[in-house]
């Protein structure tokens, strides 16, 4: 039986573990399916191009990390306000929402990439870039730039196709994109030596094939939220904001701890610094993604009850996402400390990168503690935005991702002379967590829906 044609609206009606798992999972697969492309991107590049390559690629981050912030916030921010009016069983306002946050996409999508072509050479040199590396990063940044507006709008589809009950059909999409992506690395990479442009393109062409087995969701008979062309009361989509802003200043902030990092490292170890770090970048992407759908899952359902004034059920569901996080960070932690050399060998020749190895290496071991915070914070946060606390939600967010680990990075870096200023991460998850209990603790569920009566 396809779990996609339900008619009960499982958020409010399922059993707890049951339903938390429906969504969770094709979450969890598509999220996994997607990071598994990137990983795949970094070992072929890293082997086949080698450290140089894989440095120019980390460079651009912060800029395509920014951008895609805005694009997070829009559509997260908008999916948990069309899950409120879902659970108050208003239909045509949670359609008006998804109408005009994708309509915002396309707009946004088509300037930001004009903008991006046209001063490629300026934004590089504020990515702090030698001009040495410019041709390099030019290879890849003028293809993959363009592909950003499919993937502005494979982001917002995503959010509502799950919200409306459908995250079998989100998560095809992003797995079907995920094997196009690592077919082409091969095939443009190790079988046609196209390097960095053939990179791009793989990326690129996924992204399209994604939005194209998500488009389905429009020919789909059970679906509740429909596209409709003539919208008023524009303001809602900053509304919409307001909720997402903690995704965006995740995403921004993200972007500029990535670029105050690589000037760091190219200050004291060059290329060869930069690459590491991006090693690293690939170890935590594994285990933020898993979170990241965790809590991403939560906030479509407590979105949801919320909408509906249940907080014994928003209760629930944090709990049987907080044991999971749980024992997700503690697999990851393991392998983090007694597999990260086989882990970081596949991305690089470990005889020719030696001394990249070494680096790496010894980031690990001062970043894994982040794992035993990360996720709950991300729970935390996540939760605050379903519930409407786009403030708290925000301090939290911004906490984490860019205040304390800003902070810690400046004042460690110019307190030690070597690469021990790379624990600001964790000590910066420490605190953020901190935080986000004590900010749970002042908005537990019955105390938010009592505030709303």
């Amino acid at each position: 039986m396809n779990t996609d044609t339900h008619t009960q609206n499982d958020a409010l009606e399922g059993p707890i573990l049951p339903t938390f798992l429906r969504y969770m999972m094709p979450s969890l697969l598509g999220l996994i399916a997607m990071t598994s492309a990137s990983l795949v991107d970094g070992m072929f590049i890293g082997n086949y191009e080698g450290v140089t390559a894989l440095a120019a690629v980390n460079l651009i981050i912060p800029i395509t990390t920014l951008l895609f912030g805005v694009s997070m916030m829009i559509s997260i921010g908008g999916s948990v306000r069309g899950g409120k009016y879902l659970g108050e069983k208003n239909t045509t306002a949670a359609s008006a929402i998804f109408s005009k946050t994708l309509m915002f996409m396309v707009v946004y999508g088509l300037i930001v990439i004009a903008l991006g072509l046209m001063f490629e050479a300026e934004i590089f040199a504020i990515l702090g870039a030698d001009k040495t590396l410019f041709p390099v990063m030019s290879e890849y940044y003028r293809i993959i730039f363009p592909f950003l507006f499919f993937q502005f709008i494979v982001i917002q589809i995503y959010f509502f196709i799950r919200l409306d009950g459908f995250p079998n059909l989100a998560a095809l999409g992003l797995a079907i994109g995920a094997v196009v992506n690592i077919s082409l690395d091969y095939l443009f990479i190790a079988f046609f030596g196209w390097g960095l442009t053939g990179a791009a393109l793989a990326t690129g062409i996924s992204e399209v094939i994604s939005l194209s087995v998500m488009l389905f969701y429009f020919v789909h008979p059970k679906r509740k939220i429909f596209f409709g062309l003539r919208q008023k009361n524009w303001r809602e989509v900053f509304r919409a904001a307001d909720n997402g802003i903690s995704e965006f200043i995740n995403e921004v902030s993200g972007a500029l701890i990535a670029f105050i990092f690589n000037w760091m490292l190219i200050q004291r170890a060059g290329v060869t610094g930069v690459a590491a770090i991006t090693l690293v970048n690939y170890l935590l992407f594994i285990g933020f993604m898993a979170y990241f759908a965790i809590s991403d899952s939560i906030q479509v359902i407590i979105s949801q009850n919320f909408g509906a004034r249940n907080p014994q059920r928003i209760r629930a569901f944090l709990r049987t996402a907080g044991i999971m996080i749980g024992g997700v960070s503690a697999g990851i932690i393991s392998l983090l400390i007694f597999g990260s050399e086989s882990l970081i060998g596949l991305f690089i020749d470990v005889e020719r990168d030696s001394d990249t190895l070494a680096l790496a290496l010894e980031f690990v071991a001062y970043i894994w503690p982040v794992f035993i915070f990360a996720g709950f914070t991300m729970l935390i946060s996540g939760y605050l935005t379903a519930v409407h606390l786009p403030f708290q939600s925000a301090l939290v967010a911004s906490c984490r991702s860019l205040i304390m680990p800003a902070g810690f990075l400046i004042l460690l870096y110019m307190l030690l002379s070597d690469y021990r200023f790379v624990a600001a991460i964790s000590a910066a998850e420490a605190i953020s967590f901190v935080l986000a209990i004590t900010l749970y603790l002042f908005h537990t569920p019955a105390k938010v829906i009592r505030e709303q009566a």
